[in-house]
């Protein structure tokens, strides 16, 4: 089998449905990935917004296994398998690997801080090693807010270095526009860079960037590809401001609730509120004025299939 080609476009971190007794819904997950595909989305399963860091590695493998036993091509997937313990991500890797997925996004260990970039980049070659394919590509992540450990351009120039067959790109969830720049200016050939929101796609874009890994993909994701498609033509200034306005209906200190809302909402399917602790969802008055307002922005989801 050929070696997976590089991932670019839009991804979706995609938000994983839970049942009344918080167990994982594949149905629901299945049908939510179908429907971003046939808006040609890409599916970054296991990311920050699929309340990854809640689920177990059993149930990370069970459900990948659903999707791709359900037709989802994994071509299409780029399942985050990064873990504090080295052991639980080469095994989720080796998975993903194993499973024929277009790439895994990468978070460093990070339970610990102040580590150096020489354990970070143990840690990297360590599950490269361990997985011994040639079908691997990591996409690193590099979310400081949340994980307060980064990933520096020297560190990434390191991995490129040592493994630049691996190493296939970052996705750059900083905020920091200077260092997405910086990252595409010094990745090196070839090297894939997505922004974390879609409000820095365009600057991506026309920077030589790969496209976005974005949460609102999760509920906007053909005005999302609409820009990646049209960057270079007359509008994209405008369609810029339009997905900047959208983000900002749905921007809160913890993004996930206000999308599963969203999704509740405009599908009428209540179950999807649902959130493992300590994450909870919405409150009534809050979820309304939501829904509200989307609505008078004619937003839908009425081409949601499954």
């Amino acid at each position: 089998m050929a070696p997976p080609e590089r991932l670019s476009g839009v991804l979706a971190p995609v938000i994983t449905p839970f049942r009344r007794d918080l167990s994982a819904d594949p149905e629901r997950l299945i049908a939510h990935c179908r429907w971003l595909l046939s808006q040609d989305v890409g599916l970054a399963v296991f990311g920050t917004n699929s309340e990854a860091n809640s689920l177990s590695i059993p149930e990370k493998i069970e459900l990948l296994d659903r999707l791709v036993e359900a037709g989802i091509d994994p071509r299409r997937m780029m399942p985050g398998t990064g873990c504090c313990a080295l052991t639980d991500s080469v095994t989720l890797t080796k998975h993903a690997v194993s499973r024929g997925c277009g790439g895994v996004l990468m978070l460093p260990p990070f339970y610990y801080k102040g580590v150096r970039d020489e354990g970070l980049y143990r840690n990297y070659a360590e599950i490269i090693e361990r997985v011994g394919s040639s079908a691997l590509r990591i996409y690193l992540y590099h979310i400081p807010p949340v994980s307060q450990v980064g990933i520096s351009v020297e560190l990434v120039e390191r991995l490129t270095g040592a493994y630049p067959d691996t190493i296939a790109g970052i996705k750059d969830s900083s905020g920091d526009w200077n260092n997405t720049r910086e990252l595409i200016e010094r990745g090196g050939k070839d090297f894939r860079v997505f922004c974390g929101s879609e409000t820095f796609l365009l600057r991506t874009l026309r920077a030589g960037g790969a496209g976005c890994i974005s949460a609102t993909a999760n509920v906007n994701p053909a005005a999302i590809r609409r820009l990646f498609d049209d960057w270079q033509g007359p509008g994209a200034e405008s369609q810029q401001e339009e997905l900047d306005e959208f983000r900002g209906c749905l921007q809160m200190p913890t993004m996930i609730p206000a999308l599963k809302a969203v999704v509740a909402g405009f599908l009428d399917d209540p179950q999807w509120e649902v959130l493992r602790p300590p994450l909870v969802p919405l409150d009534e008055e809050r979820k309304s004025a939501l829904v509200r307002t989307l609505r008078e922005r004619g937003f839908s989801m009425d081409r949601y299939g499954g």
